[in-house]
């Protein structure tokens, strides 16, 4: 069946960074554009960037640019988010989303806590 596995959320001061991994089985991979969001408490889930099948980045959020980026490894089938110079405003649970034509999948969340 279709599993996205996060990994890598962690607490982490600020100014620090984290690397988080999306895992993913049981649909093409490849075919898939990936996405990151987040959702922080009490706020809606919010697009942080997508990754097209190809690996292109696209769909950044403002708050993020030039501190994040994400990457694709096809044949591994693994996405990654790089988040460099964390800020406590980017607390959230980071969730990994595969979408291709009507099909959607989310993976389970990982908790990213940027305090000191």
């Amino acid at each position: 069946q279709v599993q996205l596995v996060e990994s890598g959320g962690d607490l982490v001061q600020p100014g620090g960074s984290l690397r988080l991994s999306c895992a993913a089985s049981g649909f093409t991979f490849s075919m898939y554009a990936m996405s990151w969001y987040r959702q922080a408490p009490g706020k809606e889930r919010e697009l942080v960037m997508t990754v097209t099948s190809t690996g292109g980045i696209t769909n950044y959020a403002d708050s993020v640019k030039g501190r994040f980026t994400a990457s694709r490894d096809n044949a591994k089938e693994l996405v990654y988010l790089q988040m460099n110079s964390l800020k406590p405003e980017d607390t959230a649970v980071y969730y990994c989303n595969a979408r291709w034509l009507q099909f959607n999948y989310w993976g389970q969340g990982t908790q990213v806590t940027v305090s000191s």
